[in-house]
């Protein structure tokens, strides 16, 4: 390998080359790095302390959580302290990293996101065989299929990235190390990767949403058949997945599926998967989910009135 480059680390271009734009931009990531990592946290634990850990969703919804915390994880600290820096490197070892952590998580989360629609659909359109279907053992059965889809999805972006000749220029025109910037910047014809990206990344995406898609079609069409206080019900809980689903797919749809070209409008669409979306989950499941806010008023109020009562 250490003979098909010469190059020992990559320049991040950025976000934007204006000083003052990057300043914003580090007080807002940096917002949106706090609502990240409190707002999961406050989610985990609010179902780990709760029965609602014993239902299929919350569990799923606790994965998800954490999958949100080690994707952003990923990109999030590292965009933060370049926009800090005028020289925005990262190591070649680091970027290859990057690249297996982010599709690592990020193909986890997509298959999480498609059992929690399975678990949805399975509540509204089978409900009399619900806790037969959905019993923990298939709950945990789904999640490991979801760690090995991850795996199966990040080891041959990693294997394609780190077997690509570079020998300058090593400047990556984006904030963090993707596989198709990567590609970019490789000394040798990329035609072929271009095609494996779409393959991969490119039909995982876009398959899955419309696995999505056609899965919610069912469900709200089965509601028809559902009283007004079921529909309601059925319809704040599909309308939170279904909200997440546009947040992470349609971005990763425009991005990966295409021939393999970067535009600097990828930067703002790379943002509402890595950053957006992680900081919107934890409100668009919370907001919106009565059983989650009485759960999260239980455990908290309990915790800071014991802690009064101790003092």
């Amino acid at each position: 390998m250490e003979n098909q480059r010469n190059i020992s680390e990559f320049i991040l271009l950025g976000l934007s080359s204006n000083k003052n734009i990057e300043i914003f931009c580090f007080l807002l990531f940096s917002f949106c790095y706090i609502a990240i990592l409190v707002g999961n946290l406050v989610i985990i634990v609010s179902i780990r302390c709760s029965p609602l850990f014993d239902q299929p969703m919350y569990y799923f919804l606790i994965h998800l959580a954490i999958m949100d915390l080690c994707y952003t994880t990923t990109v999030t600290p590292k965009l933060i302290g370049d926009l800090l820096v005028e020289r925005k490197t990262i190591s070649f070892d680091n970027c290859m990293l990057q690249v297996l952590l982010m599709h690592f998580f990020g193909g986890i989360e997509i298959f999480i996101l498609t059992a929690m629609a399975y678990d949805c659909y399975v509540a509204i359109c089978k409900p009399l065989h619900y806790m037969l279907v959905m019993n923990r053992t298939r709950c945990n059965l789904l999640v490991l299929a979801a760690w090995v889809g991850g795996a199966a999805h990040s080891f041959p972006q990693l294997s394609m990235a780190i077997h690509m000749p570079f020998c300058g220029p090593n400047e990556i025109d984006d904030y963090f190390c993707d596989i198709l910037p990567i590609l970019k910047v490789a000394c040798t014809d990329i035609y072929i990767n271009g095609i494996l990206v779409i393959a991969d990344s490119g039909m995982v995406a876009l398959v899955t949403f419309i696995v999505l898609f056609f899965s919610y079609v069912v469900i709200l069409f089965t509601l028809r058949n559902q009283s007004a206080e079921g529909r309601r019900k059925a319809l704040s809980t599909c309308a939170s997945h279904i909200t997440v689903v546009l947040l992470y797919f349609v971005p990763s749809i425009f991005i990966y599926l295409r021939p393999p070209t970067t535009y600097s409008k990828d930067k703002i669409f790379a943002l509402f998967y890595t950053i957006i979306a992680p900081m919107f989950n934890p409100l668009i499941y919370t907001l919106r989910n009565s059983e989650m806010k009485n759960a999260m008023r239980k455990v908290w109020c309990q915790t800071l009135f014991s802690k009064e009562t101790h003092n």
